[in-house]
């Protein structure tokens, strides 16, 4: 079969902290402004379904392709990654593996650190995108409608999220480890992105610091934070360096694309300790050399572990069990959505013969009672499809062979995506 005849599948390819470190991350991460540009791309090349979330712990694009390839190379294209990379460190999930990926994404299980849902909102953000693109089908809305349902579930019913760790959460835990007297060093939060503020909530709920300082690039937004949290102090993007050298402790979430600290930025000599939660990497790693500087990025912190962890790993098989009634659910849909065209055709075929045949009798028959000879042949065509659906429900039915039958009974283009691949 040629790939042009090819049926088009559901593929997930990307990368993750599973197999790519920090700096491969980095690479193959995509901007707010080329994701837009490679769904336009997406949608004039005429994929059916696509969105592409990008995160500091994974970049991977979903969607209809008749070969991986198809979507590979956007994600080529629009990061600065490389085919070669992308063979060492990447991911290719299809069709029932892409769904279950998903789910596990959604559910806080594929986290970096396990039952983080952070990941839930990025995931909404992410299809938002796609739908305002015009990027996404009926097929995605369902699967990720449940996905996120799957998610709420497992996160209410489940210990899977107790305690608090995340990335921003890890980052207090290392100070407080780490640093004696973080009660009373100077704590510089440069960024104001999701992990800053929760970073930066964080700092002001687990600790006694007061002498918590924030700079954000855009200065309205440290101050609308600041409204809402009086105690930290709030400075211009100006005194950026000066503050820098002041401080003991900095944390940076800038989200920018190059480097927001380098050498320049530092005081030599000055014990200053740097948590790097961007992704990429916002902070130069040659101020590593520096006397008195240590640089912590993201994969350091995610490295913590405690009891948390131990014990939410218990909730893992309970997790699992809430995903699978939802990938039942939609694999029932998906099931339904096979016969339903077939179902219609029957329907469809039996009105004809219907009107045919009412059409011949009252041309025969003199008084023919027209209106009673449609209600009853409608009651015959309701039972017969009725009947023919209890068919396709049955378990013993092979739902594709029955369909194959009925479909070249009655001309029907069959469904080309197959969830049993």
């Amino acid at each position: 079969m040629s790939q042009e005849n090819m049926p088009t599948k559901l593929y997930n390819v990307g990368l993750s902290y599973k197999k790519a470190d920090v700096k491969v991350r980095g690479a193959f991460s995509v901007t707010k402004e080329n994701q837009k540009l490679l769904l336009k791309e997406a949608k004039e090349k005429g994929i059916d379904g696509i969105f592409i979330l990008s995160t500091c712990n994974r970049t991977e694009i979903t969607g209809f392709a008749k070969h991986p390839f198809e979507l590979i190379s956007l994600l080529i294209k629009y990061s600065n990654g490389s085919v070669e990379d992308f063979i060492e460190v990447s991911n290719v999930y299809k069709n029932k593996d892409a769904v279950k990926h998903l789910f596990n994404i959604g559910t806080g299980l594929d986290s970096q650190i396990l039952g983080d849902y952070e990941i839930v909102g990025q995931l909404k953000e992410s299809f938002k995108q796609a739908k305002i693109a015009g990027t996404t089908n009926a097929y995605l809305e369902r699967l990720m409608n449940l996905v996120l349902q799957a998610s709420k579930d497992v996160k209410n019913n489940t210990q899977l999220s107790s305690g608090t760790t995340s990335v921003a959460y890890a980052a207090i835990h290392y100070i407080m480890e780490n640093i004696s007297e973080y009660n009373e060093k100077k704590i510089l939060i440069y960024g104001l992105g999701d992990i800053g503020k929760n970073t930066c909530k964080n700092v002001l709920g687990y600790t006694s610091n007061k002498n918590v300082t924030l700079i954000n690039r855009t200065h309205e937004r440290a101050l609308e934070f600041k409204a809402i949290h009086p105690e930290i102090t709030v400075k211009n993007y100006a005194d950026l360096t000066k503050e820098l050298q002041d401080t003991d402790i900095l944390i940076v979430s800038t989200g920018a694309d190059i480097h927001t600290v380098n050498k320049s930025h530092l005081k030599e000599g000055k014990e200053l300790l740097i948590l790097d939660l961007s992704m990429p990497e916002n902070v130069d790693i040659s101020v590593k050399n520096m006397e008195g500087v240590t640089l912590v990025n993201v994969d350091e912190l995610s490295k913590i572990t405690d009891q948390t962890i131990e014990n939410r790993k218990n909730e893992i098989p309970a997790a699992e069990a809430i995903i699978e009634k939802y990938k039942g659910e939609f694999n029932d849909w998906m099931e339904q959505r096979k016969y339903v065209p077939a179902v219609n055709a029957l329907k469809e075929s039996l009105r004809i013969i219907q009107h045919d045949e009412i059409d011949f009798h009252s041309r025969k028959i003199e008084g023919f009672n027209i209106e009673h000879a449609e209600f009853v042949t409608n009651r015959m065509i309701q039972k017969i499809t009725t009947q023919f659906v209890k068919h396709l429900k049955d378990e013993e039915t092979s739902v594709d062979l029955s369909i194959s039958v009925i479909s070249k009974m009655f001309n029907i283009k069959e469904l080309s995506l197959n969830e049993n691949d």
